[in-house]
């Protein structure tokens, strides 16, 4: 509009004869801005007469003060002109302005309403959360909160002598935990679930008969088979693989043979699974207690669905369910059957394998499967940025006995924790970015029935939002050692963590099934840390009637709330850690690390897929790297941006699950830490075997779990790369 009112003011002063302007001043309608606009209009004959003289008419013969006679130009009229030529110029420089300055307010206004109003740490859509508060201010809340004195209080109100799963003593913890929640303002609640577990028969107790003497055994070994076999013993040390591997190497077969284990270094469901054939299993233990043999987690009889309400979702039984006799002995009978004396010197291993055929043993399990209902109580503190976004802390609640270090200890430092951090929420100024859910599980005795129930019942809405999981059970059971299972994704967290807290060395070991975060990592796709400070041997006391706090006082010369304290501070500067930084601090170097390895140990023995496998390692690394620099060049400030950034984190680990197996056959979907033919080690094991001339490996199948494995891996590349249009397909 400016443009086209200097074309018209240049045709005046320049003297075009044959047109007129009208200027009309409107308003946008729409609100945007006042604006000229000009009309040049010919409607006006023009006469001109010899002389040279022309007139110029308006329609109807009226002339009106916009008509201009175009004869010889008087000063007055030249005057006229300029000055009419000048009016209207300042008029349209003015009208220009004012619209052009709006546009300028218009456009300024705009850019304020993305800018911090506070710090800048935190613009305004973040609803009230505070800047980043200091690192080190937030250990110091952290540790002006937790004390020795407060967790001592809770080993005492938290402490019993019997809180069996389901059970009233279990009921009465349960209501302790869920009033301390409601004192902390934590809104808790309750998930209640009817599980199936298996319980001796109070008419028909387990015995075990050697040399015509009948002994009742008080524990048992819940999801055992049932029934009477009898055989000749065989002495097997820790029932681990590689004790298994040794008896073959002495020619000993298992068939027909009651085999007698050890109890430590693995659970009882790896020892009845390690030994195929085998008849029974008597599990040697100091003064026996239930524990289970079931090669999973959660209730057998409904895996992979919720045991909601008396529900059984499908008539199938958990794969992992033993098919053979499992029950536990004292050492007092152990001694009779094969002479044993205290603890077995491993120079005396092969004295013991081999006893004569008349040394023969008759084991009855009359095991009955009773339905329980338990509850877990659950309480949450909210986030105010991504309150949807949240870490939960989980420990055991149950325990038959006293289970100080199995239950106590753990329950205590999840209720302490739930105190701290909700004070210093409410007093201290800290504001957690992502939410944190406290968890009592019930029924953990059972194989972490509790939990995985709850994970079964809500995977779909854990699904992108519950982004880490830390366990608290058993976190203290020796002082000289400081062992963690983890994520490879949180293993560089764990680390920086412990070195802030302990100078105990710190050993991470792989994750095993019987786990308590294990169904959170390899079934649920959650990152997940377990821990425990740990002696240079087994805390012996673990699953008896003598797991009281005395005994772990003794294990521990007597530090057992230093190390419970030690443990709260560990599991809440990574709980903090992970709710308080712009970004969650997991490292996918670890899992490029570990893929590689096995990429390269697959093409070294087979060439097939290889550039299938070789290509998805490839794309997991360059999207790795590109999201690293995608990081540095981004604003963190920007809290959608920072919530693009950490889904494409968490998406990390449940990309990992296979989508190609069954959760019945195999629950544990996770290509690299789960269970089955699915995962990266089978297949590598398969390689081996092959290598080895032990087994015949068939190709077909063994093509297609290769196959899958990769595309899952691929998958998981993609996922990380972004959206589709960064994806590459260099397969």
């Amino acid at each position: 509009k400016m443009e086209q009112a200097r074309t018209t003011i240049s045709k005046i002063f320049n003297g075009e004869p044959r047109s007129y302007t009208r200027f009309n001043l409107t308003q946008n309608m729409e609100g945007d801005n006042s604006h000229v606009e000009m009309k040049l209009s010919a409607d006006l004959d023009e006469e001109v007469g010899g002389n040279g003289v022309g007139e110029t008419h308006q329609p109807n013969g009226v002339h009106g003060p916009y008509a201009l006679r175009k004869t010889g130009r008087s000063p007055m009229n030249i005057c006229f002109l300029v000055s009419a030529t000048l009016l209207i110029f300042i008029i349209g420089y003015l009208i220009g302005y004012l619209v052009h300055r709006k546009k300028e307010e218009v456009a300024l206004s705009c850019k304020l309403a993305d800018l911090p109003l506070s710090p800048p740490s935190v613009v305004q859509r973040e609803t009230g959360a505070a800047p980043l508060m200091d690192w080190a201010d937030v250990k110091s809340l952290l540790a002006e909160q937790l004390s020795a004195d407060k967790l001592e209080q809770a080993f005492r109100d938290l402490g019993s002598a019997s809180h069996r799963a389901g059970s009233l003593g279990d009921e009465a913890l349960a209501n302790k935990v869920l009033s301390r929640f409601k004192a902390y303002s934590m809104h808790p609640w309750s998930d209640e679930h009817f599980v199936r577990v298996q319980e001796p028969d109070a008419r028909k107790p387990n015995q075990v008969t050697f040399k015509g003497v009948t002994e009742k055994q008080t524990g048992f070994l819940s999801y055992s088979a049932t029934g009477n076999v009898t055989g000749a013993i065989l002495y097997a040390y820790y029932g681990r693989m590689d004790d298994f591997e040794m008896l073959k190497d002495f020619n000993m077969l298992l068939s027909g043979r009651v085999v007698l284990v050890k109890a430590g270094k693995i659970s009882f469901a790896d020892k009845v699974s390690h030994g195929p054939g085998l008849e029974t299993l008597l599990g040697l233990n100091v003064c026996s207690l239930p524990l289970q043999v079931h090669l999973g987690s959660g209730d057998p009889y409904s895996p992979g669905f919720p045991s909601f309400n008396h529900t059984r979702f499908a008539a199938v039984q958990s794969s992992g369910l033993p098919s053979i006799l499992a029950q536990t002995i004292s050492w007092k009978l152990a001694e009779r059957i094969i002479g044993l004396e205290g603890h077995l010197p491993p120079n005396k291993w092969r004295d013991v394998i081999r006893l004569g055929d008349n040394d023969v043993v008759t084991v009855e399990v009359n095991n009955v499967l009773v339905e329980k209902k338990i509850h877990n109580i659950l309480g949450v503190i909210k986030g105010l940025v991504d309150p949807d976004r949240y870490i939960i802390l989980g420990a055991q609640r149950d325990a038959w006995g006293t289970g100080f270090a199995k239950s106590t200890v753990g329950t205590s430092v999840l209720v302490e924790l739930a105190r701290s951090i909700s004070t210093m929420v409410k007093h201290g100024g800290f504001r957690p970015r992502r939410s944190i859910v406290f968890a009592s599980w019930s029924a953990g005795d059972y194989g972490n029935v509790g939990s995985t129930e709850w994970l079964e019942g809500y995977l779909a809405s854990l699904s992108m939002k519950a982004f880490s999981y830390i366990s608290l059970d058993g976190v203290v059971t020796g002082s000289d050692k400081f062992n963690a299972s983890a994520s490879h994704l949180l293993q560089s967290l764990v680390k920086r963590t412990m070195k802030e807290v302990s100078s105990n060395q710190t050993s991470l070991q792989p994750m095993q099934m019987s786990d308590a975060a294990f169904p959170f990592l390899a079934f649920s796709g959650i990152p997940s840390i377990s821990f425990r400070f740990t002696g240079t041997s087994d805390y012996p006391y673990l699953d008896t009637p003598l797991d009281t706090k005395e005994q772990l006082s003794k294990a521990t010369s007597y530090q057992v709330t230093k190390l419970a304290l030690d443990a709260a501070q560990v599991a809440g500067q990574m709980t903090l850690r992970l709710v308080h930084d712009y970004l969650l601090s997991f490292d996918l170097q670890g899992y490029d690390q570990l893929i590689t390895v096995y990429t390269a140990d697959i093409t070294r023995k087979v060439l097939m897929l290889q550039k299938w496998l070789q290509g998805a390692t490839g794309s997991f690394s360059r999207a790795m790297s590109d999201l690293m620099v995608f990081i540095r060049e981004s604003e963190l400030h920007d809290p959608e941006m920072c919530r693009e950034i950490n889904d494409r984190l968490m998406q990390v680990e449940r990309n990992l699950l296979s989508p190609y197996v069954s959760p019945r056959d195999s629950p544990f979907r996770h290509i690299f830490i789960g269970s089955g033919q699915h995962t990266f080690k089978a297949i590598v094991d398969q390689l081996e075997a092959f290598r080895l001339q032990n087994s015949v490996v068939d190709v077909d199948t063994f093509k297609t779990e290769l196959a899958l494995a990769t595309w899952t891996l691929q998958g998981c590349a993609n996922s990380l790369a972004g959206d589709v249009w960064s994806l590459d397909n260099e397969i």
